[in-house]
């Protein structure tokens, strides 16, 4: 044990009585909200992480002199659980709303000085609040615009639990309701792919519908967008830590672990090398193939269903030019295979120049292609997205790649995702890819650790702490 963790766990004070000691797996934004829920709730808490930082999939890294977040990650004012998180480790100054949704959307195919549209709100209630951006966008006709309007109305009627329409594509509906291979291109994918990281017709209807109704239909500033203005390092490690050290949590990372097995007195062991650690509650907040690895046996009805849950890729190219080249903070692009293009250079330190990263979702085509194929391919793409690159000299060209980056939620998904209990009392599931009715977001990934949190915490008979679970009531 290291001297700072023996410091955080003299911190939270004699040892506690039987039946408030709880052990989290996996240290990523799910493991830290369950560690942090269970501790303010006043159990003895141990967060064991295997990597060397906490953050799970949505990290930084040094680069020379930049700080490289792995992936460009956002959320959305609809987003209330990653919110509260942002909130309970002080960040969210760090990490600000759009004060009303505005999407530049730039089609390659068009002439120069037509390309740029724009998807926004007005502050009007819903659907109004999308009508004059809508009926404005100049990357539809003027029926499509009309068809997509119908779909949306038919898209909130649905809902979203029933199970029925996880079986069905998202891309069979649409087509059934009318839109056109172009609206789903300029509209649908511009934002179903960057949210469900997969295109229309290998996507749940469910799951589509859950997107759409909560983030464009629900509220007027629902979808107003969010974003990190310094490294993910710096929310979700330094500030987690911090946060996690403030509430007596004991937080050991490059601890592995191998094995979690019951005991006949009700409580549990987890074992890492050269430690076995007890508690009354555990939560395994580890991707599905590591979860099925440690589960205990029975402790699913069917836990082979964890290992029929596919997975989805995310590839990030990050660009760093000897000059300013690009005005705006971001943008989505049409026409091309750039999906999202962002600007990083204050969030990286980058001192001269300009450094955009191109975000990539459902990037099964790309993942594994070498590097020189990929600047080869995306670079000439960027100088006709953006005049400012032409002539710019690339200072650095490198790749990202989270291969398994999200769980893919395909047609059927829904039935395989399991909630925040097992059937072993004490052991508790949290991770993104649980049954949070959510896409694998950050938001999925914190209400997942919310859950678990609260299923423990029912379970030991300890009441929920006041500021945990603020962020339904504001849902």
């Amino acid at each position: 044990m290291s001297e700072g963790s023996r410091h955080t766990e003299a911190q939270a004070g004699a040892p506690a009585p039987a039946g408030r000691r709880a052990v989290v797996v996996g240290g990523g934004l799910a493991g830290i909200t369950a560690a942090l829920a269970l501790a303010d709730a006043g159990l003895r808490v141990t967060l064991l992480e295997g990597r060397p930082r906490l953050g799970g999939l949505a990290f930084s890294f040094r680069r020379g002199e930049l700080t490289v977040d792995n992936g460009q990650h956002v959320y959305l004012r609809c987003c209330t659980a990653y919110r509260w998180f942002l909130d309970r480790i002080e960040g969210a100054a760090l990490a600000p709303l759009q004060h009303r949704l505005d999407v530049p959307v730039v089609d390659v195919a068009k002439p120069e000085g037509r390309r740029l549209g724009r998807l926004r709100r007005d502050p009007l209630p819903v659907p109004l609040h999308l009508g004059r951006s809508l009926a404005a966008y100049p990357h539809l006709s003027l029926a499509e615009r009309a068809a997509v309007g119908r779909a949306a109305l038919a898209l909130k009627a649905l809902d979203p639990t029933d199970p029925a329409l996880d079986e069905k594509d998202f891309g069979g509906w649409l087509t059934a309701h009318g839109q056109s291979a172009r609206a789903v291109e300029a509209l649908w994918d511009l934002v179903g792919v960057a949210t469900l990281n997969a295109v229309a017709g290998d996507a749940s209807l469910g799951l589509a519908a859950m997107v759409f109704r909560t983030g464009l239909l629900s509220d007027p500033g629902a979808a107003d967008i969010g974003w990190a203005h310094v490294p993910l390092g710096e929310l979700h490690d330094r500030l987690a830590r911090k946060a996690l050290d403030s509430a007596g949590v004991r937080t050991e990372v490059r601890s592995r672990v191998t094995s979690v097995s019951s005991n006949e007195n009700g409580t549990w062991s987890v074992q890492i090398p050269g430690e076995t650690l007890h508690a009354e509650a555990v939560v395994l907040a580890v991707p599905q193939r590591e979860t099925y690895d440690l589960l205990p046996d029975g402790a699913l009805d069917a836990p082979e269903r964890l290992l029929d849950i596919g997975t989805a890729p995310i590839l990030n190219l990050h660009v760093v030019y000897d000059r300013k080249v690009l005005a705006r903070p971001f943008f989505a692009a049409l026409g091309t295979p750039v999906q999202w293009v962002f600007d990083r250079t204050d969030a990286s330190g980058l001192g001269a120049g300009q450094y955009l990263a191109l975000s990539q979702s459902a990037a099964q085509d790309d993942i594994d292609a070498p590097v020189a194929d990929l600047r080869a391919r995306y670079l000439p793409e960027l100088e006709r997205l953006i005049p400012g690159t032409r002539g710019a000299v690339v200072r650095d060209f490198f790749v990202t790649r989270e291969r398994t980056a999200t769980f893919a939620p395909t047609p059927g998904v829904g039935r395989l995702r399991p909630g925040a209990r097992t059937k072993s009392p004490g052991l508790y599931l949290a991770g993104a890819w649980t049954a949070t009715g959510w896409p694998a977001t950050m938001e999925s990934a914190v209400r997942s650790g919310v859950s678990a949190a609260d299923a423990a915490l029912s379970a030991l008979g300890r009441p929920r702490p006041s500021r945990l679970f603020a962020f339904e009531e504001a849902a």
